[in-house]
């Protein structure tokens, strides 16, 4: 940690800066408020140690400086006893605390090493939130070439705030398309609201969308914030929209038109910034037709329309989910243990209930140590090569063979897809361009001269 000391006495200032150096930590002394303002400004410091009386600028202006160039600089002021006072409203500029004098050395030796601490542990989170994120990226599995087109915009819309619509059929994924969306646009550190318009009873889902004051209604007895509300700044993620009785549907178009609300029972209109993402498992234009969903609301959602494809269309992606669900919930081993017989049959499934079915398989497996597939109601053939009636494991490749030649197909259309382009190839797979060279050089692939 880098340390600022802003101190005019020499003794207190030459044994301040001894004892921090003997704890580790990098420190630079200077004697007077003008050095001080001008190296905080700097923003180059975790830690501001500065006296409040000091030639020229005071330490309080010491203190502004650093707070306004690096808003997470901690301030520790030195003050006398007589001054106690000033140093309290230095707390309330955003000081970390104060220390009078005559100084304490254990004490304020204790106080940095809390600052330490307390850094280290918002480094930890900040860690954790960016690993948190790429593990939610990660999640969305992509190889075949309808899935990798589908990313490659997502990518594009996350930087607009553009109304999106997704469909897909139950289970192909929607949130997750939401969610990276989300995690990868500006509003990222600011609410992820999802709602479910089919798991709510439609007598509350005025309320649950855009809240109620008190009295609204029996039951009312305070004022509640909805979903749009709570999502302010954010995003929020409307899925099964078509399940969105007509009545709603009027306060929502509202809302994508005006971005502004009123409460349930309420006359203030609330006024919102939200990026508005909606999932349909049907074809709305089917809905409009029927006059069971508005034709105005269908095209204010429908601005940037996204379609998942089911997972009996993308067969490119069953074996990667597949490995990607064992690692997810802790089946590891079992990969070893598969025979290739079992991923004949997972690709020869039609998959009704799209990723979602192939994850409860995974778990189901998991959970009761069992290798014969089960599709729903219905049993699939044995999954190991013993039984009667299925080849010897040795007619077919290995699982990492497998996935080898598949790795190879999907560089060779992105490739192609490039104009032998690796710079583009590489940024339409999502991957760094060093990492597609390792990749061809791994793979024995030619690869072009960009």
């Amino acid at each position: 940690m880098r340390v600022l000391l802003v101190e005019d006495d020499r003794i207190t200032r030459v044994s301040l800066a001894d004892a921090l150096t003997r704890e580790g930590f990098t420190t630079e002394a200077v004697e007077d408020g003008t050095k001080g303002v001008a190296q905080a400004r700097t923003g180059a410091y975790d830690v501001v140690v500065t006296d409040l009386r000091l030639p020229g600028p005071s330490g309080l202006d010491v203190l502004q400086a650093a707070r306004q160039s690096n808003p997470r600089c901690e301030v520790i002021v030195i003050t006398a006893f007589a001054t106690v006072d000033t140093a309290v409203n230095a707390l309330k500029l955003g000081a970390y605390d104060y220390i009078t004098k005559p100084l304490s050395p254990e004490k304020f030796l204790g106080m940095m090493r809390n600052i330490r601490q307390y850094r280290s542990v918002l480094d930890e989170n900040a860690d954790l939130r960016r690993r948190l994120e790429l593990f939610q990226h990660r999640t969305v599995i992509a190889g075949s070439p309808a899935m990798l087109k589908l990313l490659e915009t997502v990518r594009h819309v996350a930087q607009h705030s553009s109304t999106v619509l997704i469909r897909g059929e139950s289970g192909t994924g929607k949130e997750m398309i939401a969610r990276t969306l989300h995690f990868l646009s500006p509003r990222r550190d600011q609410p992820f609201v999802a709602i479910n318009c089919a798991a709510i009873p439609e007598s509350l889902l005025e309320s649950e969308l855009f809240g109620h004051e008190k009295g609204a209604f029996s039951g009312a007895v305070q004022r509640r914030k909805g979903y749009f509300e709570r999502a302010n700044g954010g995003t929020i993620f409307i899925d099964d929209i078509d399940d969105l009785p007509l009545g709603p549907q009027v306060k929502l178009l509202r809302v994508l038109q005006e971005r502004s609300f009123v409460r349930l029972g309420g006359t203030e209109d609330i006024s919102v910034d939200v990026h508005v993402i909606c999932a349909t498992k049907v074809d709305l234009r089917e809905q409009v037709e029927r006059r069971l969903f508005r034709e105005d609301l269908f095209y204010r959602l429908n601005i940037v329309p996204l379609r998942i494809p089911p997972l009996r269309e993308r067969p490119e992606d069953v074996l990667a989910l597949t490995q990607h669900f064992f690692e997810k919930h802790g089946g590891r081993e079992w990969l070893s243990r598969l025979e290739p017989r079992f991923y004949e049959l997972l690709l020869a499934h039609s998959w009704p209930g799209n990723v979602r079915e192939l994850e409860n398989l995974v778990q189901r497996m998991i959970a009761t140590g069992e290798t014969d597939l089960t599709f729903g109601d219905s049993a699939a053939p044995p999954a190991t090569p013993e039984r009667e009636g299925i080849a010897d494991a040795a007619d077919y490749p290995s699982f990492d063979e497998f996935m080898r030649l598949r790795e190879r197909e999907i560089i060779t259309w992105a490739l192609d897809r490039s104009g032998r382009n690796v710079t583009r190839a590489a940024r339409l797979l999502g991957m760094p361009r060093g990492t597609l060279r390792s990749r061809l050089v791994k793979l024995e692939m030619e690869i072009p001269l960009d």
